[in-house]
């Protein structure tokens, strides 16, 4: 599906809705796109099916994407499922196990993206970047950037983003991840950072991906106030993203609000969202805490 130079991208608003976290506007922008071949048809119902899982719409991918569909999208099939139902989640690993063990296509990236991101939600970080490490597509070269800056490798992240500038300067997806290392950086880095989520806002829209970006720059710079306006209007464009009220409970902490504040937040998100690792993470330390309390609790 690789395009020539100049050539126009006729699903280029899709795509750059879907990257910069505007999942509905990419589903629309996809359900009214007019595509001119085949390959196009199913690359634009690739980020449709993709947008629907970012929403966590897992039950449109399983009943529309069918047997005979192709195998990238069977791919993104199995990836709701996964993320659908926990019970499946064993053997479903254990066939992508046996699928990376042997040859792998590196021309099919959204197998690729589709193991590696199970293999992140797994916390496999190793795995995941195993499958990436060969691929040249540019998502999976951003994919294998967030990954190095979850296991805090800044210097790798760096020269990951140094292949995607090669690749493309200009691409939505490299921009984001230069945001993404400048934060990792700190310091003056954190304003460059928020430039940059501002220029995609002003040429855009507002999304709370984008709105988290900058609010994650204000609260390093101790900015508290234009980081609760930044997750403020991200809640109001989606009240159950997880980012944001993670970050609004950091923030909580940060501006010495009553603790009832923050285990709102904290209440919303293990309702909405208990299998992210951040909850998981939590509910460990919570579940230790009580263990060790009751442990050195004086004897009756």
């Amino acid at each position: 599906m690789a395009r020539q130079q100049g050539e126009v991208d006729e699903l280029f608003d899709v795509k750059n809705s879907f990257y910069i976290g505007n999942y509905q506007q990419c589903i629309n922008d996809a359900q009214n796109a007019k595509v001119s071949s085949p390959d196009t048809q199913l690359e634009r119902d690739l980020f449709m099916y993709r947008a629907y899982i970012a929403q966590r719409k897992y039950r449109v991918v399983l009943d529309e994407i069918h047997g005979a569909a192709a195998n990238e999208l069977q791919s993104v099939k199995l990836l709701a499922q996964y993320l659908a139902n926990p019970s499946t989640r064993d053997e479903i690993i254990n066939n992508i196990d046996k699928k990376v063990s042997g040859s792998i296509n590196y021309g099919d990236h959204i197998f690729l993206i589709t193991a590696s991101t199970i293999y992140y939600h797994e916390q496999n970080y190793e795995s995941a970047l195993r499958v990436l490490h060969q691929a040249e597509h540019l998502e999976c070269l951003a994919f294998c950037l967030q990954i190095y800056l979850k296991m805090d490798r800044v210097d790798l992240a760096r020269k990951e983003l140094k292949t995607m500038q090669e690749k493309d300067d200009d691409a939505t997806l490299t921009q984001l991840a230069q945001a993404w290392v400048n934060i990792a950086m700190a310091s003056e880095k954190l304003q460059d950072a928020f430039y940059i989520f501002q220029e995609m806002i002003d040429k855009y829209c507002s999304t709370p991906l984008l709105l988290n970006g900058q609010a994650t720059c204000f609260i390093g710079q101790g900015k508290y106030k234009e980081a609760e306006s930044a997750l403020q209007e991200a809640l109001d464009k989606d009240s159950n993203n997880p980012s944001t009220l993670i970050n609004m409970i950091v923030l909580s902490q940060h501006m010495g609000k009553p603790p009832e504040v923050s285990n709102r937040f904290l209440s919303q998100l293990k309702d909405s969202h208990a299998e992210h690792p951040f909850v998981k993470e939590y509910q460990h330390k919570e579940n230790e805490f009580d263990r060790l309390q009751k442990l050195y609790a004086p004897s009756a």
